[in-house]
């Protein structure tokens, strides 16, 4: 069987307490870990450096930003990876079951995965009760409208290369992951979910952590599901 050549991206937003361990558990199956560093004010940068890791810098502030920045090195290489994954880098997935997530790609059963934070394999207090409820109305209101059987928008995920181009990213904050699986639906990507471990993560989250950002996160995820409804 060839080799399937996998690069990872992790938006990394001062997460020099984490960073490191995350890329330290991230199997030797992958080609090229890259971190995007996004406008960081401590030391993720050079510790993802150290710790082996392609190092990106994006001062435009969100996650959809430093994903686009990501994808837009990928895009410039001279050969094209087969599967992308990305994951946080809090430390809050476990990177090692990264085989996990892509096996049904590299097996070319489905084209696109979500690594499921489902309840009995997550750490008590790992989610907080925003996030909870936002995970589940987003992928109610996506079952409603669409048919979709997603039951999370959980930020490990792994997604063929060319299938990720066709799907045009273009969300530069909170939307990112819940853009993706709409995308996904409407241009009738086959998808799955890998159920998967999650623990508390180190630190402060930027987006549930703060009221701010679980307000603007919800605005964000439910303008993508509406705007889509009515396509």
């Amino acid at each position: 069987m060839p080799t399937t050549d996998i690069k990872v991206i992790i938006p990394a937003f001062n997460e020099a307490d984490s960073i490191a361990s995350v890329i330290a558990e991230i199997p030797k199956s992958v080609s090229e870990i890259i971190v995007v560093n996004n406008n960081s004010t401590d030391n993720t940068a050079k510790n993802a450096a150290d710790a082996g890791a392609t190092v990106l810098t994006e001062s435009k502030m969100g996650y959809g930003y430093a994903c686009l920045k990501g994808m837009d090195y990928i895009a410039k290489q001279s050969k094209a990876p087969d599967i992308i994954v990305f994951v946080d880098g809090d430390y809050s997935d476990y990177p090692e079951e990264l085989d996990k997530l892509v096996a049904p790609i590299r097996n070319k059963e489905f084209d696109f995965v979500i690594g499921a934070r489902v309840k009995r394999l997550r750490e008590e207090g790992s989610m907080t009760p925003q996030q909870i409820f936002g995970n589940w109305l987003a992928t109610f209101l996506m079952k409603l409208f669409f048919g979709a059987t997603f039951t999370d928008l959980g930020p490990f995920r792994a997604i063929a290369y060319d299938k990720l181009l066709k799907l045009n990213m273009e969300d530069k904050t909170y939307g990112w992951t819940v853009e993706m699986q709409l995308k996904a639906l409407k241009k009738k990507l086959t998808y799955t979910e890998v159920p998967v471990r999650y623990k508390k993560r180190i630190g402060v989250s930027k987006v549930s952590g703060t009221v701010k950002g679980s307000i603007f996160a919800g605005i964000k995820i439910l303008g993508w599901i509406f705007k889509y409804s009515i396509k």
